[in-house]
């Protein structure tokens, strides 16, 4: 088993960044079937923190790979928001989201998510935001809100308000954590990142243990164990190291853009592994934020129809604004002229 985390996380300049990503988001989109089987069984906080355990003594049976890192001043900053980013406040707020919304409204909310990411790289890393932004933002927290609205409460969704609202934040955590990986992505091993976020983790669920009912011994169920040994390994050891690597080759919105995929794969195997049937409504909510995201992508679009620079070089199709800061859009006056050719 070790030896394929090998093979995933230390040898993957072989596989493309797109690949890892579409692995990655569809790894995350079981993750809500797991939870939903976990929870169900045992109370969250010890759900995340054996998860979260689990992580941790897989990445230090990989202790020489999590020790190859290059620190540079300051990026203490960058590695504690990120761990306080996710896993702690994300699964705080993701574990508890699961247990009064359905995996598949869950599923559409993380739509939001590439939205959310480029609303934080314009603050953060000053990357330029279109108008296209700022319309599909607008659009998919609409669609989320009407999802919220207008699904009823059921056995998979007592309280979809509040679980859609907790999944929500559990976004705005994420699109921090991204932000703050494609920093230290090219410093840092994808096990470096992970282990520290085994070890933060762990240490922050720990003392929740305490005010929780432990289960006894004849309540364990192995359908859930197993869940939380799939969500720990698969999910988070494999996942997030897929995600790691890849954010480290292609740009910040282009890794979020995928996560596009994930409320796909979390509907399917909803359907296919937990029954789950949405209503008309729910498939129009599904509709309006799909819409948001498409129009968002326009952005990426500006970025890649970019021919020329005023210095006559060709700008590579691949390149995009994350790795080029406001001054230098600035001089390029190429985005501009992109967006007068869209109209």
């Amino acid at each position: 088993m070790l030896g394929s985390h090998y093979i995933l996380l230390f040898k993957l300049p072989a596989m493309p960044a797109s690949l890892c990503l579409i692995i990655a988001t569809f790894l995350w989109g079981s993750s809500f079937i797991a939870l939903k089987y976990a929870i169900a069984i045992y109370d969250p906080a010890l759900v995340i923190f054996l998860r979260m355990l689990t992580t941790l003594v897989l990445s230090l049976c990989l202790w020489r790979y999590v020790i190859r890192f290059e620190y540079l001043k300051g990026d203490w900053k960058y590695l504690l928001g990120m761990s306080l980013a996710e896993p702690c406040l994300y699964f705080l707020f993701e574990g508890h989201a699961m247990e009064y919304t359905s995996a598949s409204q869950a599923g559409v909310i993380v739509s939001c998510l590439p939205i959310i990411v480029a609303l934080l790289a314009f603050l953060m890393l000053k990357e330029y935001i279109s108008k296209a932004i700022v319309v599909g933002f607008t659009l998919c927290i609409g669609g989320s809100i009407l999802l919220t609205l207008l699904s009823p409460n059921s056995e998979q969704a007592p309280n979809p308000l509040l679980g859609n609202f907790l999944e929500l934040m559990a976004m705005v955590c994420a699109a921090f954590y991204t932000v703050s990986i494609k920093h230290l992505a090219n410093r840092y091993s994808p096990i470096t990142l992970i282990a520290l976020q085994g070890i933060s983790g762990s240490l922050f669920f720990a003392p929740f243990l305490f005010f929780i009912d432990l289960p006894s011994e004849n309540q364990h169920d192995l359908t859930a164990l197993m869940s939380i040994l799939y969500l720990g390994s698969c999910v988070t050891l494999g996942g997030y190291g897929m995600y790691n690597y890849a954010i480290s080759k292609v740009s910040v919105l282009t890794a979020a853009a995928y996560s596009n995929l994930i409320p796909i794969f979390t509907l399917i195997l909803s359907a296919i592994i937990l029954g789950e049937v949405l209503n008309v409504w729910q498939w129009l909510s599904i509709f309006v934020v799909f819409i948001g995201v498409m129009i968002s992508q326009r952005h990426q679009e500006l970025v890649v129809d970019i021919p020329l620079s005023e210095s006559g070089e060709d700008i590579n199709a691949d390149t995009t604004l994350s790795g080029i800061s406001s001054a230098e859009t600035n001089s390029l006056k190429s985005v501009p002229a992109a967006s007068e050719s869209k109209g």
